[in-house]
């Protein structure tokens, strides 16, 4: 790709963007509660993409807070709820869990998003897509099983069979997709091992793995496509906003769907945006969703800005790294910016721990960090000396019991928080 044609498609793509930015502004204006009352001094239409920041910030508490006051739904859905065909909630991770609906419209939209991620990592009709998902309502792979569908590839759901079940049937069917979460995809293999089944002799050539950090983390994707003899692919997204991203053949990071979504980075304090090359707040807005808008979304995403194009040719935005964690994951210790998955992408490197968790406690009125492993004791010592040398920091290493730590089928929840209770 030649510099002027990437100049080109980045001059188009930003004008389709601007185009369909004011075509659901002027609908919001006229049809949704939530942003008539933002967006009541806001003059319309924005002649630029510089212009796109006085519009204010949407944050996830108002969404809340929108809900709460107005119940059940709040007055983000545009629409009566007659209108409304799906609903979904959010896990409630991070807070109260939030209520969102799609007309059919959005849910297509839903789709044609989710059919950007097969795109890019090369499923075809003649795979057999299987879904190691629970299936109730958070949105996890909906969006995947209807895409899908529509592809035309045959799907096989793991709704509620155990983890047992489920690598009996993708076997037994010849599944040559897998669909689960980073750290499930570990689970299984841990279980396979139990099992005595070798994962690299099943079908299963590819991995899509989505809800947490982890399929674009070196470490961490190099010891599932080791386990599992398939090359993995990541896939970023969320309930409230949509399929937002993806990664690609070159496996190095995410590409935002910027026919669908435009991307901003910005400092999470100051909420101005950060300079190339630094990490920011993830701010997006989707621009097909119209029975559930969201406008400058603040999604709490980790990300390091860009500028460069992948080597993969896709002109779009692109996160080196992926998703590094969440704004409201992170901790300070002793001064030092700490994230749980900056300390996961470390303990990954060790093929030989089985799990782990990241515990946050007091100790003489200091805020002070451990991780527990269950692994052989001679990984300890090992271990703790790379966290010190990453992360910049001294962080206790603990062995614990096998089988002693939780095991997660969706988005795992590996740090316990301890300083409270001091």
């Amino acid at each position: 790709m030649t510099v002027l044609s990437s100049q080109r498609k980045n001059v188009q793509l930003s004008d389709h963007q601007l185009y369909r930015l004011n075509q659901l502004l002027v609908f919001v204006s006229q049809y949704n509660g939530f942003y008539q009352q933002k967006f009541q001094d806001i003059q319309l239409p924005i002649r630029s993409a510089e212009q796109l920041s006085i519009l204010p910030l949407t944050t996830k508490q108002d969404l809340v807070d929108d809900q709460k006051n107005h119940g059940p739904f709040g007055k983000n859905h545009s629409y009566p709820t007659v209108d409304y065909v799906r609903y979904h909630q959010t896990s409630g991770t991070s807070g109260k869990p939030l209520k969102v609906l799609d007309t059919k419209e959005s849910w297509e939209w839903w789709e044609e998003c989710w059919l950007e991620v097969f795109r890019s990592s090369g499923v075809t009709k003649e795979d057999h897509v299987f879904l190691a998902f629970s299936f109730g309502p958070f949105i996890g792979f909906w969006g995947a099983f209807e895409a899908a569908k529509k592809k035309g590839s045959l799907v096989i759901t793991g709704g509620s069979q155990s983890t047992k079940e489920r690598l009996t049937c993708m076997i037994e069917n010849e599944a040559t997709v897998l669909l689960c979460t980073p750290s499930y995809a570990l689970h299984l293999a841990e279980v396979a091992e139990e099992l005595g089944i070798d994962l690299t002799q099943t079908g299963i050539r590819k991995i899509i793995t989505a809800g947490e950090p982890g399929g674009s983390v070196p470490s961490i994707r190099t010891q599932i496509e080791t386990l599992w003899g398939a090359t993995l692919y990541d896939h970023v997204g969320m309930t409230e906003m949509g399929a937002y991203g993806y990664s690609c053949s070159e496996q190095n990071g995410i590409h935002v769907n910027e026919s669908q979504f435009i991307a901003e980075v910005i400092n999470s304090e100051t909420l101005e945006p950060v300079a190339v090359g630094e990490k920011g707040e993830l701010v997006l807005t989707n621009l097909g969703r119209y029975g559930y808008p969201l406008i400058r979304y603040r999604t709490g995403d980790i990300v390091v800005h860009s500028n460069e194009v992948c080597a993969c040719g896709n002109p779009y935005s692109f996160f080196p790294g992926g998703v590094i964690g969440r704004a409201d994951n992170m901790v300070v210790i002793r001064g030092i910016n700490i994230y749980p998955s900056s300390i996961e992408s470390i303990v990954r490197e060790f093929p030989e721990i089985k799990e782990f968790r990241v515990v946050y406690y007091s100790q003489a009125e200091m805020d002070q960090v451990k991780v527990q492993i269950e692994a052989k004791s001679e990984i300890t010592p090992i271990l703790a000396t790379r966290l010190r040398e990453r992360i910049g920091l001294r962080i206790d290493v603990e062995n614990v019991e096998a089988d002693t730590l939780p095991r997660f089928t969706m988005k795992a929840k590996r740090v316990l928080d301890e300083r409270d209770q001091a």
